[in-house]
């Protein structure tokens, strides 16, 4: 009997010992532990460099993937600073994440293990720094300044990744580009209806010399999209060059030239 109390009395100590060990081990858990695990939600694209912290608040930026961490381009500004509730021990997520040079406010996440919800939200992000992301951008070195936003979106877990449900706007303010002298050749606006891992997509002009048009899909990061560029009435002259870089022409009935833009 004796015997018996003293291995139950060992075997308390060692559960309280493990599961101390295990609460500390959560409790400093290196956010650098996670960067691999979000990475590969972006296939590779995207990279978070610099982690600081915890896992339950710290500190990184997003940046263009590179071959080496340290060669890591910032594609939004300033740093992203998170908290994370413990209560994700228990199933359910409570995120905030900070940052003024580039959210519009504090994005807030909720959800479980399987299911979040962002609610709404703009990230700022200047033009310039599409170029970190390659070709056709490093050719045309845009300039201006973006806003995508949402009012509320959908994410769940799937076996074949992520699923996204809901709608996000793209704003392309007073763009320009290295290839013209014309600035700024126009604002746009392109929307995102997000279904699972597909989004149909628009393009539309807001104002500018250089009008846009067109319509697409997204589907698990490939583009495939069909529109049209040409001249304002008067501009014809000053956008001549860029337009015939951009795609094969097409004369209209009308005697304006339409640039037709197609990536598949």
């Amino acid at each position: 009997m004796l015997a018996t109390t003293k291995i139950r009395v060992l075997l308390l100590w060692l559960s309280a010992g493990l599961i101390s060990a295990l609460l500390t081990l959560l409790a400093f858990l290196p956010s650098s532990w996670l960067v691999p695990m979000i990475e590969a939600q972006f296939g590779g694209r995207i990279a978070v460099a610099d982690a600081q912290g915890t896992l339950w608040q710290g500190s990184a930026f997003i940046g263009a993937a590179a071959s080496s961490r340290d060669a890591v381009t910032p594609l939004l500004p300033g740093r992203f600073f998170w908290q994370l509730s413990p209560k994700l021990l228990l199933g359910q997520v409570e995120l905030s994440l900070i940052n003024p040079a580039a959210l519009s406010q504090p994005l807030q996440v909720t959800g479980n293990w399987w299911q979040w919800q962002l609610q709404r939200c703009a990230i700022a992000l200047p033009a310039e720094r599409l170029t970190a992301l390659g070709a056709p951008m490093n050719t045309l070195q845009p300039s201006g300044n973006m806003l995508l936003s949402w009012s509320s979106l959908q994410l769940a877990h799937q076996i074949d990744g992520i699923h996204l449900s809901g709608l996000m706007t793209l704003d392309l303010l007073n763009m320009s580009s290295r290839l013209s002298a014309l600035k700024p050749l126009g604002s746009y606006r392109m929307t995102f209806t997000w279904h699972q891992q597909q989004a149909e997509l628009s393009l539309a002009t807001i104002s500018g010399a250089m009008l846009l048009d067109g319509s697409g899909k997204l589907t698990n990061g490939h583009l495939q999209f069909s529109g049209n560029a040409q001249a304002a009435q008067g501009q014809e002259e000053n956008l001549a060059n860029l337009l015939n870089l951009l795609g094969q022409r097409h004369p209209q009935k009308n005697g304006k030239t339409v640039i037709a833009l197609e990536v598949t």
